[in-house]
This record gives structure tokens, sequence and C-alpha cells, in this order.
């Protein structure tokens, strides 16, 4: 007698399961606003990167008459107040921009994931010790600290760019520890220290790579807000005088905002729109990352 059922040979003999950090990137591609974002931002680093060697110019260069308005056959985005032109300051004051955030952002992560990792992982007198240190930095002014640093060490590139990790780690630093708090519990690491495995590899090859995601999106947006922090610093005058970057050109301008509102206005766009894409970025790695939307 035939049978009707399908051959158990007919099957798939398996099944396929996609790695998470494939779906991760095809969620990630998917969305709209974080393709926008990612596209924003390598427009802005090739911009920033490129220009200076396309249009080889000194930022501080005295090009035409002070304040001709924008749109003209002198200087395309207009002069500031000392005749320097608009466009070539901003194509050059990208690069330190971008720069400060960048290497800030990382400073900060790394500070921030240190210190949360130890104190996650070891619990005890450490967690109590370094969670005090962390919300002494937390409690404490950053803006007024990072004065302070920037006015004692000199307002260079360098020490601008310090002061900004060393007083933005702290929601690193709380988000790490609940991160290893979780993971140090889980089955694989009471393995591995059954096995005999050390302290370093079970924090740094274990766990971290496991409570990662919500750290790259935390490292994400750190840049944005260092960007901004660097910009709020320079504004104050506290900037590097000798290096060119948005946040100088606003605040060399800003008493000219009358007269001369392009020269405010243009690097404040400039500043504006890379955090927006830094941000949209951001949001679309959490939601790449995040398996219960992955799923949804």
């Amino acid at each position: 007698m035939a049978t009707i059922a399908p051959s158990l040979a007919a099957l798939p003999a398996t099944f396929e399961v996609e790695h998470p950090t494939v779906e991760a990137l095809r969620m990630f591609v998917r969305n709209p606003a974080a393709i926008a974002g990612m596209a924003l931002l390598l427009a802005i680093l090739l911009v920033a990167i490129s220009g200076p060697w396309v249009y080889p110019a000194d930022p501080f260069e005295i090009r035409a008459a002070p304040l001709t308005p924008p749109f003209g056959e002198d200087a395309w985005l207009g002069t500031d107040y000392l005749g320097r032109d608009v466009l070539t300051m901003l194509v050059y004051g990208g690069r330190a921009t971008l720069l400060v955030g960048a290497v800030a952002a990382l400073l900060s992560v790394t500070i921030g994931i240190t210190i949360g990792a130890f104190a996650g992982y070891y619990g005890g007198r450490v967690d109590a010790s370094l969670m005090r240190v962390t919300e002494f930095f937390q409690v404490l002014p950053a803006l007024l600290f990072a004065m302070v640093v920037v006015t004692l060490f000199g307002p260079t590139l360098v020490h601008v760019t310090i002061s900004i990790g060393i007083v933005s780690w702290t929601g690193t630093a709380r988000l790490t520890r609940a991160e290893f708090l979780k993971v140090k519990s889980l089955e694989f690491v009471r393995a591995e220290r059954a096995i005999g495995a050390r302290h370093a590899r079970i924090i740094w090859g274990v766990i971290l790579p496991n409570a990662l995601p919500p750290l790259i999106v935390s490292a994400t947006l750190a840049v944005g807000a260092a960007i901004l922090f660097e910009a709020g610093l320079s504004f104050l005058g506290l900037g590097d005088p000798n290096q060119m970057s948005w946040g100088l050109m606003i605040g060399s301008s800003r008493e000219y905002v009358l007269s001369c509102w392009w020269g405010v206005a243009f690097p404040g766009v400039a500043i504006f729109v890379t955090v927006l894409a830094v941000s949209l970025i951001g949001d679309g790695l959490n939601d790449a990352l995040n398996p219960k939307l992955r799923e949804r």
C-alpha cells in the first residue's frame, strides 16, 4: 500500500540558524533613519578628511573684507569679523572637532568599561569603592571640572580631549557594571570558573563580549556628547586657539552674531547635523542589537 506521507528523506536534515551579528546587521540596514545617519556621517568625514587636501589653505588667513555676507564671489559662505573665510574654517575645523569627539569618547568608554567591569565582576568592597568614585564624578559639575583642568594645564587640544574623557565616563561605568552583574551568573561563566580560567580571561574574554551590545550603543552616543562638550568649552574661550574647530568658530563670533550670523550659524548647523547623524546611528544600533526587537 503506497503511503501519501512525504518521505523523511525529503525533509531538510538541518535547520540553518542565522548568526546574531548577521541578523543585527540586516536589521540595521533595514532602518532608514540609521542609514541616513550613516550617510550623513560618512559625508562629513569625507569632507573633513579630504577637504584640506583638495583645497589647501590656512583657516586663519585673512581672505577678504571682514563681515562679507555669504554666497558672494570672494567668499562663498562669507567671512568672519576678521575677514577669514568661513568655508575654509568649516572644512578645517571639522577635523579637530571630530578628532576630539572620537578620542574623548574612546577615553570615556575605556575608563567606564574598566571601572564598571571590575565593580560588577568582583563585587563586595571593590564594587562599593569603585561605585563611590563613580558617584563622586557623577555629582561633580562636569563642565566646571573640565574648565578647571583646561585652565590649570592650558587650553590645548590634548588637554581639552582628556578633560572631556575623564568627566563623562560615569554612565558607561554603571551600564557596564549592570551588564557584568547579569552575565557573570550565567552557566557558561560558571563553566569557565570550573575549568580554572583566570579572572582576566573571564572578564575580558568571556563576559565583556556578551555585554558589548549596549556598550557599543553607549560609545556611539558618547561621540556626539563629546562634540557638544568641546563646542561648549570653545564657546567659553577654553578651546585651543591654535587649532580651528567648529566650537572655536562659534565662540569667536558670538559677539558679532547680529552683524555676522553666518559665522555662528554654519558651524552650529555642522555640529547639529553631526550629532544628529551619530544619534541616528546609535538608535539604529540599539534596535539592531536588541534581541527582543529583532524577534519582533
